[in-house]
């Protein structure tokens, strides 16, 4: 599914965002049976597979079979394999979106422990992009903040030697992004180590 995004500033005021902690009404734990690409993966539901696409971020594409693989795609599938492949996630839902998308798929923010959301911390590496479908979802503004974040430092996705034909954002305009993911059956150079940051990296 191609997703278009508009190019726009958002304000900020050098304050760090509040990181959310786990909530009590969650569902699970659940062993995650595979990742799909970067932004979708498999829970295991008591024996029953269910895909689960996590709730307010984009990766590029690399499994569409309309489109071509795009730019730092698989890059962005490895780091959620390496995050999730024989994990257990605890799957929350938000009352401001739907239970499922247009596909089937369960939408769901994917919690590692009581302080790692998984889809914010796609964000803050620079794998995957803020992504609102419509409705503003729970933690809206916290993703954009790691966003721009991200964009500042040049993270991931966002690093000039990643993409070259994805339009770089600008000082006085940080969240500017290019209309989509650039395709290209060339992906990109090779992926740099997949660690996690560090903590100075994660403000």
């Amino acid at each position: 599914m191609a997703l278009l995004f508009l190019a726009g500033c958002a304000p900020t005021n050098g304050q760090q965002p509040e990181r959310p902690s786990l909530p009590a009404q969650v569902q699970g734990p659940g062993d995650v049976a595979g990742v799909i690409d970067g932004d979708t993966i498999l829970v295991d539901d008591a024996g029953t597979a269910t895909t689960v696409r996590l709730l307010g971020i984009d990766t590029p594409e690399t499994v569409d079979p309309d489109l071509p693989v795009q730019c730092f795609g698989p890059q962005a599938s490895a780091r959620t394999d390496q995050l999730l492949t024989g994990q257990q996630v605890w799957l929350e839902t938000d009352p401001n979106q739907p239970a499922a998308d247009t596909y089937g798929r369960t939408l769901a923010y994917v919690w590692l422990s009581d302080d790692q959301l998984v889809n914010l911390q796609l964000i803050e590496e620079g794998y995957a992009r803020e992504y609102t479908y419509d409705d503003p979802y729970r933690y809206r503004d916290t993703f954009q903040a790691v966003e721009a974040g991200a964009i500042h430092a040049g993270r991931g996705l966002w690093s000039a030697a990643a993409c070259p034909r994805q339009r770089q954002p600008t000082t006085d305009c940080p969240r500017q992004r290019p209309a989509a993911f650039p395709h290209s059956t060339d992906p990109g150079p090779p992926a740099a180590p997949l660690t996690a940051p560090s903590d100075a990296a994660r403000t």
